[in-house]
């Protein structure tokens, strides 16, 4: 994936696990950090190169880059440390970026996953999971199943609050699969994740 990026940095990926954590989240300099939650949601490699191309592109379009700016404003951060980034708390990462952002980064994230050899029905069948769960758990409020716990609704809840609608990112998948004409037939690649959490002893 970070091979078909524009910027030529040193991309690292990043396991955060917490598996209330629905979301995924990009710094400056190409570290990109996903929750162990989102990756749960996940039933193909192809729903995972979408959302790390997704990620990968925040940073490729200078969005992370902005975000700090901003906030080295407000706060009279000296962004000639660099630890400077350090003072920056963690959920101004995942608090979402604006509308035009997300839509481009979703854009080209679908475009450079295709690139990579990835099927883009990947993209379109998480969205369209997306929408229904968007349908069940926030528009419905149900009440939480054996399949979501009620903390793994509220990350859900988060990840919408921070993305455009997911009917609206599907709308534009779909649109992007026809004009660039992504080949949809590509067969998915399984999904199968094994992570071992350690902690060291001090």
């Amino acid at each position: 994936m970070a091979a078909h990026a524009r910027r030529k940095l040193a991309f690292r990926f990043h396991l955060i696990p917490d598996v209330n954590l629905i979301n995924a989240f990009a710094l400056p300099g190409g570290h990109v950090f996903i929750g162990q939650g989102l990756l749960d949601q996940m039933t193909s490699e192809d729903e995972l190169a979408f959302v790390l191309g997704h990620e990968i592109e925040h940073i490729d379009h200078y969005h992370a880059v902005e975000r700090v700016q901003i906030e080295a404003q407000l706060k009279k951060v000296n962004l000639d440390i660099v630890a400077a980034v350090a003072q920056i708390p963690i959920s101004l990462w995942q608090a979402g970026y604006s509308k035009d952002q997300e839509f481009e980064a979703d854009r080209e994230g679908l475009r450079i996953a295709s690139a990579a050899g990835y099927s883009p029905q990947g993209a379109v069948n998480m969205l369209e999971r997306w929408t229904r769960l968007r349908d069940e758990y926030v528009i419905h409020a149900e009440t939480p199943t054996g399949e979501l716990s009620q903390l793994a609704i509220e990350g859900l809840n988060g990840y919408f609050r921070t993305h455009p609608l997911p009917s609206e990112r599907l709308a534009q998948a779909n649109e992007i699969v026809a004009q660039d004409h992504l080949p949809l037939n590509r067969p998915l690649k399984p999904f199968h994740v094994e992570y071992e959490v350690t902690s060291e002893e001090r």
